[in-house]
C-alpha cells in the first residue's frame, strides 16, 4: 500500500488537471503529513512514477512569466482503477510494520542492560510528548474539519496511546527483564 500514490491519483481524480508544484501546495495546505507517511518534497518524484506507469498523462504545459515551464498532468482511465484498488486496500488491508524496538529489546547487551530502565523512560517521556502535540495540533484543527479527517487525526492518537500503554507494562516487568537479560536467558 503506498499512500502517496493513493494521495497523488486522488487528488488528480477531485480536483482535476494540475501541475507539480499545485499537487505539493496541496498536500502541505491539507496537512496530509499530519495522518500520513508522504513527505511533500516527494510529490514530484512519485508523480513522474505515476507518469511512466501511464497512471497519469501529461496533457500541456504552461509558463508564467519568467518561471520554469510546468507540465500539467491529468490522472488516466487506468489511474482510475489503479486508484479504486489503492482504496479499498487502503480502507481493508492491515498496515503493521515491526517496531525495531521489539529487536532491541530482546538483543539487548546484558552488559548495559542496568542502563534499560533510562533508555525506556526517554522513550516513554519522547512518546508522551508526541502524544501531547498530537493532542495540541487536533485540538486546533477539530473546529476547520469535518468528522472524516477529525477521524483520521484521532487514529494517530490512539496508536500513541498504545504504544505508551506498551511501554507502561514493559516498564512494569522491568526488574524481571534486566535480571533476564543480565542472565544472558533471552
Amino acid at each position: 500500500m503506498s499512500s502517496i500514490r493513493l494521495f497523488i491519483l486522488s487528488s488528480f481524480d477531485l480536483l482535476g488537471p494540475m501541475h507539480g508544484h499545485r499537487l505539493r501546495l496541496e498536500a502541505e495546505n491539507r496537512y496530509v503529513s499530519l495522518w500520513t507517511d508522504i513527505s511533500v518534497g516527494a510529490v514530484y518524484g512519485a508523480m513522474s512514477r505515476l507518469a511512466e506507469e501511464k497512471l497519469l498523462r501529461q496533457i500541456s504545459e504552461e509558463r508564467d512569466g519568467n518561471r520554469p515551464v510546468r507540465q500539467i498532468y491529468e490522472i488516466t482511465d487506468e489511474g482510475r482503477r489503479v486508484l479504486a484498488d489503492l482504496r479499498r486496500a487502503g480502507l481493508t488491508d492491515i498496515w503493521y510494520k515491526h517496531d525495531p524496538f521489539d529487536l532491541a529489546l530482546i538483543r539487548l547487551d546484558p552488559a548495559s542492560a542496568a542502563e534499560l530502565p533510562r533508555l525506556l523512560d526517554i522513550r516513554l517521556k519522547a512518546l508522551e510528548a508526541q502524544l501531547a502535540e498530537a493532542n495540541r495540533i487536533n485540538d486546533w484543527a477539530a473546529p476547520y474539519i469535518g468528522i472524516t479527517k477529525r477521524s483520521a487525526l484521532k487514529h494517530g492518537q490512539h496508536r500513541l496511546r498504545a504504544e505508551i500503554g506498551y511501554l507502561r507494562e514493559v516498564m512494569a516487568d522491568i526488574d524481571a527483564i534486566v535480571a533476564e537479560v543480565g542472565a544472558g536467558k533471552v
